[in-house]
């Protein structure tokens, strides 16, 4: 995506989504900075926020399927829930960590001793908190890629697909497998571990917050875990006194992170990514992520007016 073609695109639809509210400074403000904050930025970007009091809402190619990197442990947890209310997996379940299962990158568990023994709720928190590549995988194991998406078509989110574990980061990885008949789909190989589009992201978070994943108390469980995610450079970056339910990604060429971030004039929802970044670079200073936290300002100031 061209840069400057993209900078036309935000300006047109943020200036749609508040075509009847009269111009002022914040949507003035909003428009300049959109534009120079996306001018010299080099990748491609997509996002889609609605503030869940009132609705409004401002999208950039929001139904462009991306790969999720780890924002699908989202939709996993989700599913993670159902099918405890159903009784098929019990929370206090005991799983035990092999050397066999454990993959590199974010987390935790690749440090623990082979044996250590975990419960199911353990590994919920973990794949979110830290990011827990082991652990999803684990839960993965437990209750497989297939019946992630069986749940999301309950919800009628189907373009986001979980499709196999994760392999690892960087050039420690181990072979593709738990793969999902959505994952061997040609083409979807593509995405890695999962695809999505923003306005789906968006749409799940606001059925957690309207208490319709599961239950309202499974929709509370689960926003709760997401506030204790300690992974914060996107959406949550200098976030201050503002509460923030979010899940962040992280490949060498992406960021993502999906969230609600409670603002005076409602919480808004919002999933952004940002992917083709020819510079690999996993420092908080990530240009991807500090273009997340840029976007998410100009959400707020557009959307979470009192």
């Amino acid at each position: 995506m061209k840069h400057a073609c993209f900078a036309a695109v935000v300006l047109w639809v943020i200036a749609a989504s508040i075509a009847d509210v009269p111009a002022g400074p914040i949507e003035d403000a909003a428009l300049a900075r959109i534009a120079t904050i996306t001018k010299d930025f080099t990748g491609t970007v997509v996002l889609h926020a609605q503030n869940l009091r009132t609705g409004a809402t401002l999208s950039v190619d929001a139904d462009a399927r991306v790969r999720t990197a780890s924002t699908i442990k989202l939709p996993i947890l989700c599913a993670l829930e159902a099918l405890v209310a159903k009784g098929d997996v019990r929370w206090d379940e005991r799983i035990v960590l092999r050397d066999s299962a454990k993959v590199s990158g974010s987390g935790v568990l690749h440090e623990l001793a082979d044996g250590t023994v975990l419960t199911v709720r353990d590994l919920a928190r973990l794949m979110i908190v830290v990011s827990d590549n082991t652990a999803t995988n684990l839960i993965l194991d437990r209750i497989t890629a297939d019946a992630v998406n069986a749940w999301l078509d309950t919800v009628e989110l189907t373009a986001t697909r979980s499709l196999r574990k994760i392999r690892g980061d960087g050039t420690d990885l181990v072979a593709a497998s738990g793969w999902s008949a959505a994952g061997k789909v040609p083409g979807n190989d593509r995405f890695g571990i999962g695809v999505s589009t923003s306005r789906e992201m968006v749409r799940l978070l606001e059925l957690l917050h309207q208490g319709r994943v599961v239950s309202a108390a499974a929709s509370a469980s689960v926003l709760e875990t997401l506030e204790r995610q300690q992974f914060k450079d996107g959406i949550g970056r200098r976030a201050g006194a503002r509460r923030v339910q979010s899940k962040s990604g992280s490949l060498d060429a992406l960021r993502s992170d999906v969230g609600i971030i409670h603002t005076p004039g409602g919480p808004i929802a919002m999933a952004i990514t940002v992917d083709g970044m020819p510079v690999i670079d996993y420092s908080p200073d990530n240009a991807g992520s500090e273009l997340i936290w840029q976007l998410s300002q100009i959400v707020q100031e557009a959307l979470g007016r009192p």
